[in-house]
């Protein structure tokens, strides 16, 4: 087993992710996603109907009152909307669906705009809808509704892989003759350490040099932390104790 030299520092890092999974209600807080990142790891996304947020470039339904991207238009969304303070959206299958919304429906999306959850369910059948996403930058966190969990476990590796794909680049990997195969973690791997998720954790990532190139992500339990960004004000104070696991990507 390969030992890494002791790590204290954010610095010495990659990447820092805070996840808190609740499986009953199918949610996960994140705190140091970007939308970006969500949106790379879970594309295509179908069309999504603008509930909070500052776009300027939206289509209008004059049923609902509401602005929506269609999916083509989600990559120009996305780029546009990596600043905004708030945001929160519900993705749809079908625009003629939306016409088809009751009062009760519309107001139940009203609500999950201004309270950050459903009244009952997430996941409206006339939509279709996949996710519902809130993220506020004053909050440093990012509410995602998943119909399906393991989307869950899906966008963290898949954004741990990229962050590794981009981190091999730089360090000239793709210069080399012999193409050995880049470290990479799979949704199912990651699913065995749900149990973290679930009470609230960090994962730490980093770069291990020798013997031969691997990475390594530490888990820490943060079950203390009821506000992500508390996590951020003490991270160097958190990353001096001990990690509770060690998950190694080689």
């Amino acid at each position: 087993m390969v030992v890494a030299k002791k790590l204290k520092s954010a610095d010495d890092f990659m990447y820092h992710i805070y996840v808190h999974m609740n499986d009953v209600d199918k949610f996960v807080i994140f705190s140091g996603l970007k939308f970006s990142q969500f949106a790379a790891s879970l594309e295509p996304l179908h069309h999504l109907l603008l509930l909070k947020h500052s776009y300027e470039d939206g289509s209008f339904n004059m049923h609902t009152q509401f602005e929506y991207v269609l999916d083509e238009e989600v990559p120009i969304f996305v780029k546009k909307s990596a600043e905004s303070k708030e945001l929160c959206w519900i993705d749809f299958m079908d625009e003629k669906r939306l016409d088809h919304l009751t009062p009760m429906e519309q107001g139940e999306l009203l609500y999950i705009s201004h309270k950050k959850e459903p009244i009952t369910s997430a996941f409206f059948n006339k939509l279709q809808n996949r996710f519902v996403y809130y993220s506020s930058d004053l909050e440093k966190m990012t509410k995602i509704y998943f119909r399906h969990l393991s989307d869950s476990d899906l966008l963290v590796a898949n954004v741990f892989n990229s962050l590794i794909r981009e981190k091999e680049r730089s360090s000239g990997f793709w210069r080399r003759k012999v193409k050995s195969s880049i470290p990479t973690i799979s949704p199912d791997f990651l699913r065995s350490y749900r149990s973290f998720a679930k009470d609230g954790a960090l994962l730490s990532l980093y770069r291990i040099e020798k013997p031969k190139v691997a990475y390594g992500i530490e888990v820490r339990n943060l079950s203390e932390y009821s506000f992500p960004d508390e996590v951020w004000d003490d991270l160097n104070t958190i990353l001096k104790t001990e990690h509770d696991e060690l998950i190694y990507i080689i």
